[in-house]
């Protein structure tokens, strides 16, 4: 039986930059019971926070289940645990005190962090602007009020289009096929080839150092879980070439490939079913 159950979140747990749905936030209670839980994402902690952990709160997870949650940010270049106690250096025990002890956010402990220097952040954020004027996708005028495409997320650089705060519709319309952010990605990695672009969610683009992918990610997360590849099954939604889900697929893990949130749920249900 596997170990890990590990998710890609946007697309794959959600409605993109969306809190996960009260039955995903369920099915994942209910497997943080049997499986250590492993969601990895381009996306920065607070967002890992909005559209995850707040959601299970609400569904009634307790302290113990949290434990069993570990949350590998920007691609797994940070990695957060979950102390029900507070932080200890100690390995967490399970018991019917650490059931109940109350949700408290401070107990979230950074375990890693890989983070880009001042100057490398300065160079992406440039390489990505000026890619995406010079093909045409630079669309500043669409962002909401306070938004922005651009943003720095300590161990790498997320491109938007539309910001963080566009809707749905108009993020899902904006580049289905990804030809827009395929035409980024090769123009800035002309300009700066020592980083490496990943396209991911519905207008997104990830810029790093490169080998700082899923790939980077899973490997650390093999590594401070102590487990191997055959324990974990990851579930992704960007997992063709080019995807920020494929470097997951080309090291060998078991992998399934969904096209939304209800895919994934309809698989839970499956694994829930035969436990």
């Amino acid at each position: 039986m596997k170990k890990v159950l590990a998710f890609d979140i946007d697309q794959t747990l959600n409605v993109a930059k969306t809190p996960i749905p009260d039955e995903i936030a369920d099915l994942l209670i209910k497997c943080l019971d049997d499986f250590m839980i492993c969601p990895i994402s381009g996306q920065k902690f607070d967002q890992f926070l909005i559209q995850i952990v707040n959601r299970l709160i609400e569904r009634g997870v307790n302290a113990a289940q949290l434990a069993n949650l570990h949350l590998f940010v920007a691609q797994g270049t940070q990695y957060y645990r979950y102390y029900p106690n507070g932080y200890s250096d100690k390995p967490i025990q399970a018991s019917a005190a650490t059931d109940k002890a109350p949700y408290d956010k401070n107990n979230w402990h950074l375990e890693y962090d890989f983070p880009l220097t001042d100057e490398e952040v300065e160079k992406i954020t440039t390489v990505l602007e000026e890619s995406a004027k010079e093909t045409g996708y630079w669309e500043e005028d669409k962002l909401e009020e306070g938004d922005e495409i651009i943003e720095n997320r300590h161990s790498m650089v997320a491109f938007s289009a539309l910001g963080q705060h566009a809707g749905t519709a108009q993020k899902y319309g904006w580049d289905a096929d990804t030809k827009k952010r395929q035409a980024i990605v090769a123009k800035a990695a002309e300009k700066a080839p020592e980083f490496q672009y990943e396209i991911g969610g519905t207008t997104s683009i990830n810029a790093f150092k490169k080998g700082m992918n899923k790939e980077f990610g899973m490997t650390k997360m093999l590594e401070v879980l102590g487990i191997e590849k055959k324990d974990v099954l990851y579930f992704g939604d960007m997992t063709q070439p080019g995807g920020n889900d494929y470097p997951v697929v080309k090291m060998g893990i078991d992998t399934i490939t969904v096209r939304s949130h209800e895919d994934t749920a309809y698989a839970l249900r499956g694994i829930l079913g035969v436990l």
